[in-house]
């Protein structure tokens, strides 16, 4: 039956008794108790009013920064694709690629420290409404130095985005609950890419109009709706949850910005309270704190496994029409936009599929990091050695598998790095390992990105081996991100994840906990379904 009197005070004895006959959950430190399915409709409110929210930003910024790919082949019988409208070498294009990811590796750990001491939904609408300006200045771009300044300004302004909502979720759910969150928003990347792809083919018609050229309009059109998106967020993403009869603080700057109307109200916000503080505890961070975190080894097998499948997943965004391109030269630039889209079909039916299972079975996120990592690599494999001249399309087929392989990698690299670093550090270790394993992974997006496909020049060369070099360092780094998640298990497993604030979560894929503060979100999931672990790991 669903509480509506005031909050019933239990012994952990009898909550713990209460919990096993009529399906509540009760706390061991605080001892409230509330009917499973009115907490579980109170974090579908939630659901309802950030995931859209994120899906719409994610959609919009990963079009922006993306769109520079598919300029390589818009319109390139006219000669109006970026490379021949800009006068631009293959070494010039990669390169003004890379830069966009040098300052994203620099400023996402400063940019997700800065969003922990504000307003984080101010914080998420200043990189939108930043990344939509310099996404349309894009549009005026003339030459290689102009490519390069607009890639660098926008790796600046949009950093600290993907580790800032990853942080942003747990200011709201136990992290046991973010995973499979993390993979719906994530898929507005998949259906960006592939409405990217399908749009692009409109934006080729539109060559020529008002004296832009195809690209020109698509980076011009896409920055203005980020501009807008950005805005919208002000009002529309909800700032931290507060405690109970707590107000927020008005003064000085924060008047000037619009406030966003609470999450949640009335009882909905005092269950929803009570629910997170088993595993929240929010204050002030130290350089110390800090400091602990950027030392803690478990953040090194996290961004190795980070630095593997982000690479990769940039590098098909990059060069996907490139390598489509090399499998038939043949197609137009608009047979290519066609052809890329699938690829990201798969990626989303991949994490819609594979991101709840990592959820439900939350002790194995390695192996489900790992198996569709090996999917990526029968992918590239296929791609590089599979078809022949007259038919060529096999390898096609295995770029169609990587995107599949790709979907669900990066949603549980990031819920593995809350799951492990909010119990040992609190806030700021979501905040700095998140950045760090984004940031410091996206190194790998500068490998492909620079050194590899056009960017090298031996392995471009048209022909049966094309790309076969560039393909091979790709199934090279899948195989170090393998090693990393099977590294982290046995460590984990042998050292522990003993938490510095003595908050760890039973539900977490890090260890069980007895007589420590326990993440009842990830007990009732646990208790509800029957799940958590696999029968030969029990």
């Amino acid at each position: 039956m669903e509480q509506t009197g005031p909050i019933e005070l239990a012994s952990p004895e009898a909550a713990e008794h209460e919990s096993k006959h009529n399906g509540t959950f009760g706390d061991r430190e605080m001892g409230a108790e509330y009917d499973i399915a009115r907490i579980e409709r109170v974090y579908r409110k939630l659901d309802r009013r950030i995931i859209p929210a994120f899906w719409v930003l994610y959609f919009i910024c990963s079009a922006i920064r993306s769109n520079v790919g598919l300029s390589q082949t818009m319109n390139e019988a006219q000669g109006h694709d970026l490379a021949q409208e800009l006068h631009l070498s293959p070494k010039q294009i990669s390169t003004g690629l890379a830069l966009f990811y040098v300052c994203y590796v620099i400023f996402d750990l400063p940019s997700n420290l800065v969003m922990t001491r504000l307003s984080p939904h101010v914080w998420m609408s200043r990189i939108v409404i930043a990344v939509g300006i310099i996404g349309a200045c894009m549009a005026a771009i003339k030459a290689a130095w102009s490519l390069y300044l607009t890639r660098l300004l926008l790796g600046v302004v949009i950093a600290g985005m993907w580790p800032g909502m990853a942080y942003y979720l747990t200011l709201f759910y136990p992290p046991s609950r973010t995973g499979k969150r993390i993979g719906f928003y994530f898929t507005a990347a998949q259906v960006s890419a592939s409405v990217v792809g399908l749009v692009s083919a409109g934006f080729q018609e539109m060559d020529g109009l008002g004296g832009l050229v195809g690209f020109q309009w698509m980076f011009l059109l896409y920055g203005l709706v980020g501009i807008l998106v950005g805005i919208s967020l002000l009002w529309w993403l909800p700032d931290r949850p507060l405690a109970p009869g707590e107000t927020r603080n008005r003064a000085g700057w924060r008047k000037w910005i619009p406030q966003s109307p609470p999450a949640l109200q009335g009882e909905d916000a005092l269950i929803h309270y009570e629910d997170l503080t088993r595993v929240y505890r929010r204050h002030a961070w130290t350089l110390k704190d800090l400091w602990h975190v950027v030392i803690d080894w478990r953040v090194w097998p996290l961004m190795v496994m980070y630095f593997g499948v982000v690479g990769v997943g940039i590098g098909v965004q990059n060069y996907g029409t490139v390598i489509i391109q090399g499998i038939n030269p043949n197609l137009s630039g608009v047979d290519l936009s066609l052809l890329f889209a699938p690829i990201w079909v798969m990626d989303l039916i991949a994490i819609l599929l594979v991101t709840p299972l990592s959820d439900r079975f939350h002790h194995h996120r390695a192996l489900f990091f790992s198996v569709p990592v090996l999917l990526q690599i029968a992918g590239l494999l296929i791609t590089t050695y599979a078809g022949s001249q007259s038919n060529p399309w096999p390898r096609y087929g295995g770029l169609l598998i990587v995107g599949f392989g790709l979907g669900p990698t990066v949603p549980i690299t990031m819920t593995w790095t809350n799951e492990i670093f909010q119990p040992r550090h609190g806030e700021v270790g979501v905040a700095a390992a998140s950045a760090l394993v984004s940031g410091l992974g996206n190194l790998g997006s500068i490998l492909t990105t620079y050194a590899l496909y056009t960017g090298w020049p031996a392995d471009s060369v048209p022909g049966p081996a094309q790309y076969r070099k560039s393909n091979l360092v790709m199934i090279g780094i899948l195989c170090l991100s393998i090693l990393s998640a099977i590294s982290m298990t046995v460590l984990l497993r042998v050292v522990g994840n003993g938490s510095r604030a003595k908050q760890i979560s039973s539900g977490s894929s890090t260890m069980d906990g007895d007589g420590v503060i326990v993440d009842g979100a990830a007990r009732r999931d646990l208790q509800e379904r029957g799940l958590g672990r696999f029968w030969f790991h029990r």
